[in-house]
């Protein structure tokens, strides 16, 4: 409801169907329903790329508060005729966007047309024989060419695609090429301003858009581009999205004209503005001169050094492409006009200009100074000669500025720089520089940067004194000193923050790396425990083993009442604690350490003495009986650890 009421508020439509059929016909797009009811131009139909002008009927909403809108489209478009009085119900619109190999073409009909109708406005686009055409992606399978819309209850918004299985597949490669080499190449376009009757001449490669073309043109000749009337552009230039060397321009040169579209209200009210701008030149012409007088050069002079100035050789290259060679060349010619004693212009593109002055330390930061200079100023060799090269001021600019100069002298680097400062400073500032008259030249720009933006402090138009030339640059440094001041805390207590937050950061990452040490020391030690502790286990087990064979191959124990002598042994551990047995007298004594071993004490760890007389029996022969070392019939010994 609230677009209808918009919509009825600004065109004085009081019927609500009808408002929102409006709305409905142009896609609930509120701008697009008010411009169709009320045409721009005083009834004027502006044509997509500005190359023709279409006639509209001029509508009045008081007198026809039922008309519907007047709408203008691209050949793919069925436009709908305004009608002069309120129907009952507005035929719907159906778009459809078809697609066929790389292309993509939007049509836009009503709902009463038939399928045949889509695929003439096809034929006409993609120029293939409806006959030799199948238009698929219908979502009730296949039909017929007298088959109407309406009757196939579609969607507002469908996708279809062409297939044209009888054609053979484009030959790309051929044409590829070619169209690379087009790119690759540079096109002259001759341009002819019609109401003023001058010629630009302007150099631009294959790949760059008609867009570009016409935003430069706008850029010298301050005609928007939606303003701008064009002849001499190719039938096939259809879009201002195609780039020059898919246009079909002559190569290497095009002529075109371009002027501006107007209504004849607007014819006089331009011709009226002419009349008082004659008079605004000639009372600027007039200061210029009284300002020159000033210096102490009359008019004669002046002159000379203006046409002396036109026979010298440019200051910059005509469309200079490397901005670093062009100002090489403008510091040599500067220095040979002017002498040595001048600013030392930067030598760079504008964008190294603000690196070096802006991106840098807030201490180390400067003032960037754009001298524009123009050969065909009557103030030109009076400004360089007598206050830019003047001692003071060039030491001041040494000191506080970066100083960045171009000459606007040709169209096209004066176009390439207004580019630039649009880009960089605002379609204000550039408006601001392409409106100076000639005379009003050279211009020095003061430009702060600052942290989202460039700010332009001041323009210095070339009709002043060194006095006043110098006052104004002290006033732009104290504006920068006071920003600077405020810059250099504000970056201080960063950094102050910045080293705070490092030093956390290297704390906290000793303190990592301490806990890991630790971590990993405690980790070896927990593996060489373990490891030992297997190797114990290990070694015990082995040692259990040993022990276990050797009880098992023991002989038994004979009995006290044998046929064979008997030796009784009482052996003492280092524990206190007592082993008894019996043993054979013809037993070799390997056997007493065997059973010795077999508790747990090895002969190897551990000698075996006997007291009275006091021997170490493991020293003794091992293959000997019990009785031949004298431990018979009953012997008491003890074990003792080894050292």
């Amino acid at each position: 409801l609230t677009s209808h009421m918009c919509l009825a508020a600004c065109t004085g439509i009081e019927n609500i169907d009808e408002a929102i059929t409006l709305l409905e016909q142009n896609n609930w797009d509120l701008v697009a329903a008010i411009n169709g009811v009320i045409p721009q131009e005083n009834g004027i139909l502006q044509s997509e790329y500005g190359g023709e002008t279409i006639p509209g009927p001029a509508f009045n909403p008081a007198s026809h508060p039922a008309s519907a809108p007047t709408s203008s489209s691209s050949s793919a478009f069925r436009p709908v005729m305004p009608s002069r009085q309120i129907v009952e119900r507005q035929p719907r619109m159906l778009d459809f966007r078809v697609e066929y190999r790389d292309r993509n073409v939007d049509v836009v009909l009503e709902d009463s047309c038939t399928v045949g109708e889509i695929k003439q406005i096809l034929e006409n686009e993609l120029q293939i024989p409806v006959s030799k055409m199948l238009l698929k992606g219908w979502k009730t399978g296949d039909v017929e060419d007298s088959t109407v819309l309406k009757s196939l209850h579609l969607p507002k918004n469908n996708s279809l695609y062409v297939l044209t299985p009888d054609l053979p597949p484009p030959s790309s490669s051929s044409h590829a090429g070619a169209l690379q080499e087009s790119l690759n190449q540079n096109f002259m376009l001759i341009i002819t301003h019609r109401e003023v009757q001058r010629e630009y001449n302007l150099n631009f490669s294959g790949s760059s858009t008609i867009q570009e073309v016409k935003r430069n043109v706008y850029d010298l000749t301050s005609i928007p581009v939606r303003h701008q009337l064009w002849e001499g552009w190719p039938t096939s230039a259809t879009d201002d999205s195609m780039c020059l060397a898919e246009s079909g321009l002559s190569y290497p040169c095009h002529r075109l004209t371009v002027g501006r579209r107007s209504s004849p209200a607007q014819t006089r009210e331009q011709s009226e503005e002419q009349i008082t701008d004659v008079h605004m030149v000639s009372d600027s012409d007039g200061d210029d001169f009284e300002d020159a007088t000033e210096f102490g050069v009359d008019d004669g002079e002046v002159f000379g050094m203006a046409s002396s100035a036109l026979r010298k050789s440019p200051m910059m290259p005509e469309n200079a492409e490397n901005e670093g060679d062009a100002l090489l060349q403008f510091t040599a010619e500067f220095s040979s006009r002017y002498g040595d004693c001048h600013p030392v212009f930067f030598i760079g593109s504008l964008e190294a200009a603000f690196q070096e002055a802006f991106y840098v330390k807030a201490r180390d930061r400067k003032l960037l100074a754009i001298y524009l200079h123009h050969d065909e100023s009557v103030l030109t060799n009076v400004f360089c000669s007598q206050m830019l090269c003047a001692e003071s001021i060039v030491s001041y600019l040494s000191q506080n500025f970066i100083t960045w100069a171009w000459d606007l002298t040709k169209d096209s680097n004066r176009a390439r720089f207004l580019t630039m400062c649009n880009r960089h400073f605002g379609s204000v500032v550039a408006q601001t520089i392409r409106t100076q008259k000639t005379d009003q030249f050279p211009l020095f720009l003061i430009i702060m940067g600052k942290r989202s933006s460039n700010e332009v402090l001041n323009v210095i138009q070339g009709n002043t004194t060194v006095d006043e030339l110098m006052m104004r640059l002290m006033a732009a440094m104290e504006i920068f000193t006071a920003q600077q001041q405020e810059d250099i805390k504000d970056e201080d207590e960063r950094e102050a923050r910045e080293n705070v937050k490092r030093e956390q950061d290297e704390a906290y990452r000793l303190s990592l790396e301490a806990d890991r040490a630790k971590r990993e020391a405690h980790e070896r030690e927990m593996a060489e425990q373990f490891r030992l502790e297997q190797i114990r286990k290990e070694q015990e087990e082995e040692r259990e083993a040993i022990r276990l064979s050797l009880e098992q191959a023991l002989p038994p124990e004979p009995k006290e009442e044998n046929a064979e002598p008997v030796s009784k042994l009482r052996i003492r551990t280092p524990s206190g604690e007592f082993l008894e047995r019996r043993f054979l007298a013809s037993n070799k004594l390997q056997i007493v350490f065997d059973f010795v071993a077999s508790k747990g004490f090895p002969w190897d760890e551990y000698k075996l003495l006997s007291t009275f007389p006091r021997r170490d029996v493991t020293q003794l022969d091992p293959n000997k009986s019990l009785l031949e070392v004298k431990l018979f019939p009953q012997e008491t010994l003890f074990l003792e650890a080894k050292e």
